[in-house]
This record gives structure tokens, sequence and C-alpha cells, in this order.
């Protein structure tokens, strides 16, 4: 069996509304998502109320708590739709059977792990080694699309810094909606 084979078997389709959440820090989630229309956002909330943007989820991407489905602890973030969603959701168990009888799914597994590791990689390096400014221009260059979709108040916590810093880094770079 291949992939998507097993997508088209396993998976179950589900749609959401602008706002709903698919799950919520401190649940339990024992799903995989692939996206196949839409745009979210996973983020955290402190203690204290304070939100920051992991990432912004577009089609074609997968997402999931795997703390929660595979450690099966609460998740640590948030995953909300920016817009009306569809995805396929699979339960993480069954993935995990399937690629431990099947080389095609085990390899797809593998190569998923591989490229969340780099773009994770690649994130924290930013977050670290990058000044806001230069994170702006990244994400102009990379995925132009979101900052005509995204609002301005969750683009600045994905760069970790304030709506009214990242209004003067736009006036000083330009892009984005006004």
């Amino acid at each position: 069996m291949d992939f998507q084979s097993f997508l088209a078997q396993s998976g179950e389709l589900i749609t959401l509304q602008l706002g709903e959440h698919v799950f919520q820090q401190g649940e339990a989630d024992r799903f995989l998502y692939f996206v196949r229309s839409g745009l979210l956002k996973a983020y955290y909330i402190t203690s204290d109320g304070k939100e920051s943007v992991k990432s912004f989820i577009q089609p074609g991407d997968f997402i999931g708590s795997l703390t929660s489905a595979y450690k099966r602890e609460r998740c640590s973030f948030n995953l909300v739709c920016l817009q009306p969603a569809s995805l396929l959701r699979i339960e993480f168990d069954a993935l995990e059977r399937q690629s431990r009888q099947h080389l095609a799914i085990a390899a797809h597994v593998i190569d998923f792990l591989l490229n969340f590791a780099m773009k994770k990689e690649r994130r924290e390096m930013e977050f670290l080694s990058l000044s806001a400014e230069e994170r702006y221009r990244l994400l102009l260059e990379r995925s132009p699309e979101l900052l005509e979709q995204v609002r301005q108040k969750d683009i600045a916590r994905y760069l970790g810094v304030t709506p009214v810093a990242l209004s003067r880094i736009r006036k000083r770079v330009g892009g984005g909606k006004e």
C-alpha cells in the first residue's frame, strides 16, 4: 500500500469554518491533519494570556500535535482556521501501524518528519539569528500571499514583534496589506 492509498482509505474529510479550532492547547488529540484547502494558524497561549504564532498552515501541509498523538500527552499548542478549511484527519495510531507494515508509507512518514525537523530548524535559526526586519523580508520572499491573507497582529506575533514594530518595518521594507 502506498501513502495516497492509505490516505484515501483511512482519512476522514472534515470541514471547519473561520475561527473554529481543530484542537486546543491542553486537549488530547490523536490525529494528524492534511490540509486540502484553507489557511490555519498554530499558536501558543502563555499562562498570562500572551499569544505567540508558531506557524501558518496552508494547503498541502500536514499538522498535528505529535506530543499528543504519539506520546499521549496534551496538545502544547492551538490550531485554528483563519479561513474555512477542508482537512483529511488521519488517526495517528493507524498511520504508525501501517508505516510498520508498508515500506512506502514508512518512507513517506520519514520524509514528512525530516521536512518537519528542517522547517523547525530553519525557524529556530531565524528567530535566534536574524533581526525582526530580516525575518519579515524572508516571509515576504517565501510567502507573500500570507501578508495579504493574515491580520497584521498575527504576522507580528509570528515574527515576535508588536504590531507597531511591524508597521515600522513594513514602512521601511514594503509589502503586505494596508
